[in-house]
């Protein structure tokens, strides 16, 4: 029972980790596309902390 609970928290981690970093990627195209430099700079800072 443990062991499955330890194995869910860390699939919901994992998953909760990507969606982040997808939600990130796509600010980061929004932002290109809009050639706002200082949000991408920023996205980019942020993708390089939560690495």
């Amino acid at each position: 029972m443990n062991q499955s609970r330890l194995q869910s928290a860390r699939k919901s981690r994992e998953a909760h980790r990507a969606n982040i970093q997808r939600s990130l990627e796509h600010r980061l195209q929004v932002a290109r596309a809009k050639g706002d430099e200082q949000l991408i700079r920023q996205l980019e800072a942020e993708m390089r902390y939560s690495s």
